[in-house]
């Protein structure tokens, strides 16, 4: 099974970047829309699956769920979908390595975000309390202890787990990016997705269903809910951002950006000495 070293990866998701920051707009809100929509799937998943273990199972059942909702981000990776905690990495990645403007970052990470949250309500409202999976009895009772958890994070708290966040999950990606085949990726993405599920840290589209379920039955508020998606927002951004992206262009990518303006710059200044004899 073949697969791409780090300095590989490091460009192939350089490429990507720039393919999603230059997406039409129609792909960005269909995909974007598709993405939230899986990984709410995968907690929903998650939610029913643990509900009902026996407490005497302990942590072993948040291992379990941790264990089945990758199948939300193996969708996103392999159907295909723009999920935010991804392009965090990706789409800032592609700005340093100077492939893309300021503004294009900024405008495809506020794109996505807007589409995931339609996606993740999408499925919150009409699976979780139309269809009623999250309705009533133990789904209800573990839905609102897991946003719970989520709301009672200070601010500082849930900007931290956000970075720890999604340090794994730009991780998962960037190791499906080095597989070249469909299980390769399945492997990549599995581990480091359901580390930080099974660690509990918070991610901000995996929130965007959570919360708004609960709120839909009747618990919380959507100033609650606001108030934990911005600092898991800048977690999650600084997690993809710096602690993937940045780190991974410094080792690998910033010697031939410097290469490349040293080579530009010589060039300039052939041709002004060309100048100077013609």
């Amino acid at each position: 099974m073949a697969y791409n070293k780090p300095a590989q990866i490091a460009e192939v998701t350089v490429e990507n970047g720039v393919k999603k920051a230059h997406n039409p707009l129609s792909s960005v809100l269909i995909l974007g829309f598709l993405a939230g929509a899986f990984i709410a799937l995968g907690f929903l998943l998650d939610i029913r699956v643990i509900a009902n273990t026996p407490a005497e199972w302990g942590s072993m059942a948040n291992f379990v769920g941790a264990a089945v909702f990758p199948v939300g981000l193996v969708l996103v990776l392999l159907a295909g979908g723009e999920l935010l905690t991804g392009n965090m990495m990706a789409v800032p990645l592609a700005r340093m390595a100077r492939r893309i403007t300021t503004g294009e970052m900024l405008k495809n990470l506020v794109l996505i975000t807007i589409a995931n949250f339609a996606g993740a309500i999408f499925v919150a409202y009409f699976f979780g309390h139309v269809v009623g999976l999250t309705a009533s009895g133990p789904y209800l009772d573990k839905l609102v202890d897991m946003a719970g958890h989520k709301i009672d994070s200070t601010f500082l708290q849930s900007f931290i787990s956000g970075i720890g966040c999604n340090w794994l999950v730009a991780l998962a990606v960037w190791l499906s990016y080095g597989a070249d085949n469909m299980s390769g990726k399945v492997l990549g993405i599995w581990f480091p997705t359901m580390a930080f599920v099974a660690i509990g840290f918070q991610h901000v589209v995996a929130n965007m269903f959570l919360i708004p379920a609960a709120i839909f039955e009747g618990h919380f508020t959507w100033g609650q809910y606001f108030a934990n998606f911005v600092p898991v927002w800048l977690g999650n951004l600084t997690g993809g951002a710096i602690f993937v992206g940045a780190a991974y262009w410094a080792a690998y990518l910033r010697k031939s950006d410097s290469a490349q303006s040293e080579a530009a710059a010589h060039g300039a200044y052939g041709a002004q000495e060309l100048k100077k004899h013609a």
